[in-house]
């Protein structure tokens, strides 16, 4: 999705096309950057870096599509990460990871969560697993949710990337 979401949009739509629209926004910064720039950090009041956040963006997708919608097992990497040993895992290991590798990461879990939803016939659909106290979120709790994920860490992209930009040699 290159354009901003329908203005005239029903609800599923909307909500859809709102993440989608944020997930390429995160993609198109994976564009601008060399994987030493995505392993960088760049800001030294945050642990966080571009590859950081695109690994947790990916994590987070699985999260709540698969894990908490469906109770399902959550794929790999996360299913044997050692986040008992170190719970921002995917934000360190990230420096491991090349652009494309964090790329096709983060792409493949937003597959994967677009084919869970497709399945899924109303917004008013539980979660099977529960979340804050217990509580059994809806299909439309999820999506407003992950627009809030994402949308909060494109913002800390813009930050990041502005700060790569300011540090890449002058020519």
């Amino acid at each position: 999705m290159n354009a901003y979401p329908d203005v005239t949009a029903g609800e599923r739509q909307s909500l859809e096309q709102f993440l989608d629209f944020h997930r390429t926004g995160v993609l198109r910064t994976l564009d601008e950057v060399t994987d030493a720039e995505a392993a960088t950090r760049v800001l030294p009041a945050t642990e966080l870096t571009v590859g950081g956040i695109v690994k947790h963006l990916a994590s987070v997708e699985d999260l709540w599509f698969s894990h908490k919608l469906l109770d399902v097992p959550s794929a790999e990497p996360w299913r044997s990460a050692p986040f008992d040993q170190d719970p921002d895992w995917e934000i360190h290991s990230a420096a491991d990871d090349t652009v494309e590798e964090l790329r096709g990461l983060y792409q493949v879990a937003c597959e994967a969560s677009r084919r869970i939803t497709a399945r899924i016939g109303s917004l008013d659909a539980r979660a099977v697993r529960g979340s804050f106290g217990g509580q059994l979120v809806s299909l439309r709790w999820i999506y407003l949710h992950m627009i809030e994920e994402t949308a909060q860490h494109r913002g800390h992209l813009d930050l990041l990337m502005d700060a790569v930009r300011q540090a890449r040699p002058r020519r």
